[in-house]
């Protein structure tokens, strides 16, 4: 593959889960890519026989302050001398009922899966305006459609901001040639997912049999999901290069992945447009009357 057609990847949160499979996926494209983890020996024992001539380690904790961030990525475009697409994967799922977990669960919870995506896309932005071109991915989450869902709100509300985020970053960035992609994926079989304990800094016993029940929901699922990561990251790659079952189609702003994740984001449509429709003719009668202009 020639240098001009080679991208160069970076990303986060690769040691498991989607991370190492899109790792793996891009190595087998051709293309080179900058891994990075919390753990550096974690992430050795991930790749130990990958193709390291176009594979990097770099350790990254992206929950870190802004300036160490910036550091890390300075040293990751020092590597090859730029970066094509940056990929925000690393992230985790707080699980807390909201009085219990409150404020200082949120801001756990958004330190990594929102603070990260912005303190980590910023960094890498100003060498890909310098160059105007590069691709931005952000990989949210069905949950944000299915809020609902306890003791994962604190989760859902995490991936609803980061989704938020993308969209404005798509507007900012198009006058610069940089594309972003938001991937919402609904259930994969991934490491570990539901494996953090509920957090809970302010106990309310009456919440206990609702907080056991949905902890037990969610540990019945590991392991058990049909989605096949592997084949996502495929896709994915497929979607950033205009490749395989992406190739001749037009660029998207969401990436929705998964049966499951169709399911509940076009339910959630269709619940607020029934409720708009049912509301419309009084909520939006509320102008001023002509006679007062």
């Amino acid at each position: 593959m020639g240098a001009m057609h080679q991208k160069i990847w970076l990303v986060t949160g690769t040691s498991s889960g989607f991370g190492k499979r899109l790792v793996l996926s891009i190595l087998a494209r051709g293309d080179c890519v900058i891994a990075t983890a919390r753990n550096l020996e974690k992430l050795r024992a991930t790749f130990p026989a990958a193709e390291r001539s176009r594979l990097c380690l770099l350790q990254l904790d992206v929950s870190d302050s802004a300036e160490v961030v910036q550091q890390r990525m300075k040293e990751a475009l020092s590597l090859w001398g730029r970066i094509d697409v940056v990929v925000n994967n690393a992230g985790y799922g707080v699980k807390a009922v909201l009085e219990e977990g409150g404020s200082l669960a949120a801001l756990t919870q958004f330190q990594t899966n929102v603070f990260g995506v912005l303190n980590v896309t910023n960094a890498v932005l100003p060498h890909m305006r310098e160059r105007r071109s590069g691709t931005v991915v952000i990989i949210g989450s069905r949950s944000a459609w299915r809020p609902e869902v306890s003791p994962a709100g604190l989760y859902a509300a995490s991936k609803a901001a980061v989704h938020a985020i993308g969209e404005t970053y798509a507007s900012e960035l198009r006058p610069f040639g940089i594309r972003v992609l938001i991937v919402a994926p609904g259930a994969f079989r991934t490491e570990g997912v539901h494996a953090y304990p509920a957090t809970i800094h302010n106990h309310v016993p009456a919440y206990d049999a609702a907080r056991d029940a949905g902890m037990a929901r969610f540990a019945a699922l590991a392991g058990h999901e049909k989605g096949d990561p592997a084949r996502a990251m495929e896709l994915l790659v497929d979607v950033v290069k205009g490749e395989g079952r992406a190739a001749g189609r037009e660029w998207p702003l969401w990436l929705v992945l998964g049966r499951d994740a169709y399911t509940d984001v076009r339910a959630k449509c269709n619940r607020l447009l029934k409720t708009m429709d049912a509301w419309e003719d009084v909520a939006t009668d509320l102008e001023f009357d002509s006679c007062e202009l």
